[in-house]
């Protein structure tokens, strides 16, 4: 039996999806591969690995704030905020120098990330508070 990554199995599930946002919900599974990523390097506190960690997590809960099964890709905007919010946190402690260096795609990873963070917002509104209250990452 063969094992997929889970970036695999988000890339399947938005291969066909090509509404107005799929090249921002596209970035989705390079975020969270991203995440994954950024947890092997051990200058990261005990804090930034929590919150990796959540992120992480939100992307794999089945029943967060917009649930993929309900609303199929657009599921994933709220995914990709989460992964961002953190990943932006990580950016101001270490720089985006250090995010780039485990960045795989070859474009500029801060770019991606103002991007689908500007996007994102747009999108979710009223919705920012209670999914980072979801998360843990605001009281």
């Amino acid at each position: 039996m063969e094992f997929k990554d889970f970036s695999d199995t988000l890339r399947e599930n938005l291969e066909s999806f090509e509404e107005e946002y799929a090249p921002f919900i596209d970035c989705g599974p390079n975020l969270f591969t991203l995440l994954c990523d950024v947890l092997d390097n051990t200058v990261l506190s005990r804090e930034s690995r929590l919150e990796v960690n959540s992120a992480i997590a939100y992307y794999v809960i089945p029943n967060d704030v917009i649930p993929e099964e309900i609303y199929g890709p657009y599921g994933y905007i709220d995914d990709i905020f989460v992964a961002v919010y953190v990943l932006r946190r990580i950016a101001d402690i270490h720089g985006y120098d250090f995010l780039q260096e485990v960045w795989r795609p070859n474009n500029n990873v801060k770019d991606v990330m103002d991007d689908c963070y500007d996007h994102s917002l747009e999108l979710l509104e009223d919705k920012v508070y209670p999914i980072l209250s979801y998360c843990g990452l605001v009281d």
